[in-house]
């Protein structure tokens, strides 16, 4: 009797019709892990110093030389990377000489769920490859590849962002101020208000004396600060407002016709979000991270709130203009849908609702600058462009 044999499936495809490049990056060092036609299943890794693009390129070059020789054909190179501090000067490189390029969002790919599961960059620089492997065969939610922005894109998103870092730093100084005077018995002082210093001269701790010295002269640096950050938000704001107006596309304008909707949440809106290509309102909910994530096993079925995986920036700014839209625009249907949410739920859960309420409010704003779908019962400050 013969036994029945069965050959095993091989774990990759040999029959390639490219190289496949992943990219491990690190401050010191890049790890290239390749797999090429005629090369078998075994993966090549190669070290090249980090930031070395010339030492990286000849690389490429000899492994496409030595694919060459073993099969006697030219493949191009499909190259993957993590998004990650290097930011994507190294994908518009690979683009320029040729090669396709890919940006995957790190937490999209599959890893081992033990409780201590082995990570090095050779395991790291394998699971890309196999990743890249199984979206260029078109198998879908394999990974997660983003839509790299131009330069241009990405240089108009830094106003925004760096008024946001200068105001997180304004407000550090300010508790730090007020933080020091009220260890001496005093509060009610505004570091913020125009007569800042005037007002510091006249303060007296709570037994009674006049600040000393050196806690005056530390105040009075850390108010130094204040002002240089007050002048700098200004001019951020003056540059964000030339961007709005000088902007190519009527989005901008769009979104400052809308009550309730100024310049900085206009500039939010536009740069992080709105300024980018989507096919369909679920694309819009999830890239801002307000899609729900549900937890269903068997009789187990509930939800655990929002992913929040999407651009958090965006997120926080759009929770924001849901409350105000509540209070500017109170006769919208999205306002009263929002009313008639809180009042079936007996006024509670309201911070659940908002949640919902930035949902359908980013999905509307999109109809809204894109296909020119107007709000239901939105009021406008002027005529939109």
């Amino acid at each position: 009797m013969q036994a029945n044999t069965t050959k095993a499936p091989a774990a990759i495809r040999v029959d390639l019709a490219a190289i496949f490049v992943s990219l491990e990056l690190s401050r010191s060092k890049w790890l290239v892990t390749s797999l090429s036609p005629g090369g078998g299943e075994r993966m090549s890794r190669h070290l090249v110093s980090g930031g070395d693009i010339p030492g990286l390129l000849d690389h490429v070059a000899e492994l496409q030389r030595k694919a060459e020789v073993r099969t006697g054909q030219s493949f191009r190179v499909i190259s993957i990377q993590e998004a990650g501090l290097d930011g994507f000067w190294i994908h518009r490189v690979l683009e320029r000489e040729g090669i396709e390029s890919y940006v995957v969002a790190p937490a999209s790919i599959a890893t081992s769920r033990r409780r201590r599961r082995a990570k090095t960059d050779r395991i790291d620089g394998e699971a890309l490859v196999r990743a890249l492997l199984a979206y260029n065969r078109g198998e879908p939610r394999v990974c997660a590849m983003l839509r790299v922005p131009t330069p241009e894109e990405e240089d108009r998103r830094r106003l925004v962002r760096e008024r946001k870092a200068l105001t997180n730093e304004r407000i550090r100084h300010v508790n730090r101020i007020k933080g020091l005077l009220f260890s001496q018995g005093v509060s009610g002082y505004e570091p913020l208000k125009g007569d800042r210093r005037k007002c510091l001269d006249t303060l007296i701790t709570g037994d009674g004396r006049p600040l000393p010295p050196a806690l005056m002269a530390q105040i009075s640096r850390e108010l130094d600060r204040i002002e240089l950050l007050i002048q700098q938000i200004k001019d951020v704001e003056e540059a964000r407002d030339a961007m709005l107006v000088a902007a190519d596309v009527p989005t901008p304008a769009l979104l400052l016709s809308l009550k309730g909707i100024g310049p900085e949440f206009a500039a939010v809106l536009w740069s992080e979000g709105l300024s980018r290509k989507f096919d369909n309102r679920r694309q819009v909910a999830a890239y801002a991270g307000l899609v729900p994530t549900p937890w269903q096993s068997g009789q187990i079925n509930c939800e655990q709130g929002v992913s929040k995986s999407g651009n958090p920036r965006l997120r926080s700014t759009l929770v924001q203009v849901a409350w105000l839209w509540v209070r500017h625009q109170p006769n919208s249907a999205l306002s009263q849908w929002f009313r008639a949410r809180v009042i079936q739920n007996g006024g509670r859960y309201k911070k659940t609702a908002i949640i919902a309420l930035a949902r359908k409010l980013l999905v509307a704003l999109w109809k809204y600058v894109n296909a020119g779908v107007v709000i239901e019962g939105a009021l406008l400050t002027k005529p939109s462009a």
